[in-house]
C-alpha cells in the first residue's frame, strides 16, 4: 500500500506497542511529519520516547495500527525493500554505536563511502564537520580513547553528513555542556533548512525552551503534538549543502 500524501515523511495511525504480554507502552499514537519539519520529543522518563523512535526507524514493529514511512505501508512492504527505506533515516543512538576498531574519521566517512562518494570529497566533508564540532585534533582517535561527549559528537556528525530525509536523535546532547549542545542543535537546524525532517528526544527542557520548534509530548504512553512557530535557523555547517552523499 502506498500513501499519496504530499511531503509526508512518516505517519502513524492509532499505533500501539507492547513488549511481550505486558501492558501497552504506547497507546493510540497518531501523527504525521512533513519534510523539513522539526520536532522535540519530550516527556518524563519511562514515557516511551525511545520506543517511539525505535518504531520510527523500523527497529520495532507496532503491536497494532498503521505506520507508513516515505509513503510506504511498513506492514505490507516486502522485507527486501526495507533496508532502502532505512538508509534514508539518520539515527543518533543514546549508546552511540560507533565502530570501535575505526577512527573517528572513518566512522564518519563510512556512510559517505557506502554512498559512493569520491575519497577527496569524503576527506573534505568529514574533516570540516569534525572540526566544526571541536574534534579536529581527534580525527585518528578510536572511540574507546574518546570521552563520552566526544563520542557523541562523532555519532552526530556521522548521522547528519549524508543529509538523511529523516533524522532521529535520542538524547543527542546528554553528555555535553549547553554551549556545545546549542552548537550541535544549530547544526540540526541547518540540516532542517535543507529539507530534512528532524525529531529530537530530550530531557533538557532548557534547550527546548531556547529554540522555537514544535513539540511532541509523550506521557503515560499517549502522544500530544503542540504546534509552535519555527524561527529562522542560523547559517552553520554550510558544507552540508554540497555533501556528496546527499539523500534524494
Amino acid at each position: 500500500m502506498t500513501i499519496d500524501t504530499d511531503d509526508c515523511v512518516i505517519q502513524f495511525e492509532n499505533v500501539g506497542l507492547r513488549y511481550g504480554l505486558g501492558p501497552e507502552v504506547l497507546q493510540d499514537v497518531s501523527f504525521s511529519l512533513q519534510s523539513a519539519s522539526f520536532h522535540f520529543l519530550v516527556g518524563p522518563s519511562g514515557a516511551g520516547k525511545s520506543s517511539l523512535l525505535r518504531l520510527m526507524y523500523l527497529a520495532l514493529k507496532p503491536s497494532r495500527g498503521l505506520v507508513t514511512l516515505f509513503g510506504r505501508d511498513i506492514a505490507t512492504t516486502p522485507r527486501r525493500q526495507l533496508p532502502a527505506l532505512r538508509r534514508r533515516v539518520g539515527v543518533v543512538f543514546q549508546d552511540f554505536r560507533l565502530l570501535p576498531h575505526l577512527s573517528a574519521f572513518d566512522n564518519v566517512a563510512l556512510p559517505l563511502r557506502v554512498a559512493g562518494a569520491r575519497e577527496d570529497e569524503v576527506r573534505r566533508h568529514v574533516v570540516e564537520l569534525l572540526s566544526w564540532v571541536g574534534l579536529k585534533d581527534h580525527l585518528d582517535a578510536r572511540p574507546p580513547t574518546l570521552s563520552g561527549g566526544q563520542q557523541q559528537r562523532v555519532a552526530i556528525v556521522r548521522a547528519v553528513i549524508v543529509r538523511p530525509t529523516l533524522l532521529l536523535a535520542d538524547e543527542p546532547t546528554g553528555n555535553i555542556d549547553d554551549k556545545m549542545a546549542m552548537r550541535l542543535l544549530h547544526l540540526f537546524e541547518e540540516l532542517n533548512k535543507l529539507g530534512t525532517a528532524i525529531v529530537i528526544a530530550t530531557h533538557n527542557e532548557n534547550l527546548v525552551e531556547r529554540l522555537d520548534h514544535n513539540r511532541m509530548r509523550l506521557d503515560g504512553g499517549r502522544l500530544e503534538v503542540d504546534p509552535a512557530v519555527q524561527g529562522p535557523a542560523p547559517a552553520v555547517a554550510a558544507n552540508l549543502r554540497q555533501s556528496p552523499g546527499n539523500a534524494a
